[in-house]
């Protein structure tokens, strides 16, 4: 079974080897044929502190590494 794999930007880096990303997930609305976009925040590993805010980075799953961290910077 292949990995999720999602693209998102770095909203804050403030933490230690922690960064958030925001995901923006763009769907047409089943009544109305609207574009919608629905964005969910996410608590990303990165072990080298390597992200700044405003990066376009690439994210995937991976096992649970906190109660709110599964994904890892790839």
């Amino acid at each position: 079974m292949p990995l999720k794999q999602q693209v998102g930007i770095v909203i804050s880096n403030k933490m230690q080897k922690t960064i958030v990303v925001k995901i923006d997930n763009r769907y047409s609305h089943p009544i109305y044929s609207k574009i919608m976009t629905k964005t969910k925040k996410y608590l990303v590993h990165d072990e080298l502190d390597e992200s700044n805010i405003g990066d376009q980075v690439l994210v995937e799953e991976c096992r649970p590494l906190s109660r709110r961290k599964r994904w890892k910077l790839s």
